[in-house]
């Protein structure tokens, strides 16, 4: 949790006092349940809650005693007693540390999770709208980095923001999964607590009761999750190279905004550099370096290990945090992205017309022509232009062969830019639907 990259709304999730609380709430949660099947005095239930419910946990002291006892739980309980008085003997009854630390967890991720799915619809807010502004503001497209053929700048957009479409879809689809809770007891057996305690927790804490778990929560509900954030920090960097490609100096297709009084470089006053695209790309790799330890935090022995726990201490918050910074500034340059439709056009032009080569090859088939001869002369009148030796459109009409099929007029047909665009609608409603 770097405070450069963190906002304070996913950095208060992960604060020392927010875990306390929801320790603290999990273990009375369950003391309510203990109480109403019996186990424990309901007058010791009501306790817990008063004394507690509006505490401040003294984090330093949690740490003074964890140093002699050498187990955080532990140091808890110790300091909630302290707090609580001779009725937190009555806390805790028949449960492991793994119950409290993994709902814990749990809960924190669905929490984080909800503010990543508020973030992901601000990023759809924002490529809805400018796809919309450029719907029919036409580009190359590219393949290997190389022109291809005509597309529009809103077709970018609207791929990203499908793609974004689906990483919410999924992101859903991992709270879903890993907001479950565990009060099962030592090896997940529930010999020492009653089932309903589970149920009663789960209910209050807003998750679902774990079918069965072996004194942790099974691992492959986190591994998805934290494999779905990569998936997303993975969508984030695809459109942030798109547009450090744009803003080359070759290219000035578009660029990020550039603010009165900022400085590009120490050394070169002239410079505005991609900073907030490539600073995107570090962060996406620092989200997707934590789905390795997450795939193998799977695999534990027996019941249980704690060998998944150190790593998830730092890669539960740390790629939230990221993640979710990540995604507010992808919202804000998407929506201030300053956008060149003159150089787009500029561009267009460069291959002097060579990007309308599929179609003449494709009206030569249609008059008879076959497709390796109408190739080889589409190629032979291109490769010329290709190193700046003539006009694509008038080695065509000046080629014998090509006019045994087409005619001046038929050939100009084919350099049609707006043949190109003529399905963005279709593809627009598919993304967008009829709005």
């Amino acid at each position: 949790m770097i405070p450069r990259y963190t906002r304070p709304e996913m950095a208060s999730i992960w604060e020392p006092q927010t875990r306390f609380k929801i320790w603290f709430e999990i273990e009375a949660h369950a003391a309510d349940a203990l109480a109403e099947l019996g186990t424990i005095p309901k007058e010791a239930a009501k306790t817990v809650w008063a004394k507690a419910k509006d505490a401040t946990f003294d984090v330093a002291r949690i740490d003074e005693i964890e140093r002699e006892t050498k187990h955080d739980v532990i140091a808890f309980l110790t300091h909630l007693a302290e707090i609580v008085g001779p009725e937190a003997r009555f806390v805790h009854q028949g449960m492991t540390s793994s119950d409290v630390l993994d709902t814990c967890l749990n809960v924190q991720l669905t929490r984080a999770a909800d503010l990543l799915l508020a973030d992901i619809d601000k990023v759809l807010a924002a490529l809805k709208k400018r796809a919309f502004e450029h719907k029919m503001t036409p580009t190359i497209g590219r393949s290997h980095g190389i022109h291809a053929e005509p597309v529009t700048f809103g077709l970018k957009l609207a791929y990203a923001y499908a793609e974004f479409t689906r990483a919410k879809e999924r992101l859903i689809a991992a709270r879903k999964e890993v907001a479950t809770c565990a009060i099962s007891g030592a090896v997940g057996t529930f010999a020492q607590i009653d089932p309903r305690v589970e149920a009663h927790v789960a209910k209050a804490m807003g998750l679902v009761p774990e079918p069965i778990s072996t004194q942790v929560i099974p691992r492959d509900r986190h591994a998805m999750y934290f494999s779905t954030l990569g998936v997303i920090a993975a969508s984030v960097e695809r459109i942030a190279v798109e547009i450090r490609h744009m803003q080359r100096t070759e290219v000035l297709e578009a660029e990020e905004f550039f603010s009165e009084g900022q400085k590009g470089s120490s050394a070169m006053p002239h410079k505005r550099n991609p900073v907030l695209s490539e600073n995107l790309t570090g962060l996406s790799r620092m989200v997707r370096a934590y789905v390795t330890p997450a795939l193998e935090n799977v695999v534990l022995w027996h019941e249980r290990d704690i060998s998944h726990s150190s790593a998830e201490r730092m890669m539960g918050p740390d790629a939230t945090v990221t993640l979710d910074f990540a995604l507010v500034r992808l919202a804000g340059l998407i929506d201030k992205l300053l956008v060149y439709p003159a150089n787009m056009q500029k561009n267009l032009d460069r291959l002097g017309g060579l990007v309308h080569s599929q179609r003449v090859l494709l009206a030569l088939t249609q008059k008879g022509a076959s497709r390796e001869d109408s190739y080889k002369l589409v190629q032979r009148n291109a490769m010329p232009v290709w190193r700046g030796e003539g006009d694509f459109l008038q080695l065509l009409k000046k080629d014998a062969e090509v006019k045994k099929y087409l005619s001046d007029a038929e050939i100009e047909e084919q350099f049609d830019l707006g043949y190109h665009l003529k399905h963005v609608d279709t593809i627009f409603k598919r993304v967008f639907g009829e709005s």
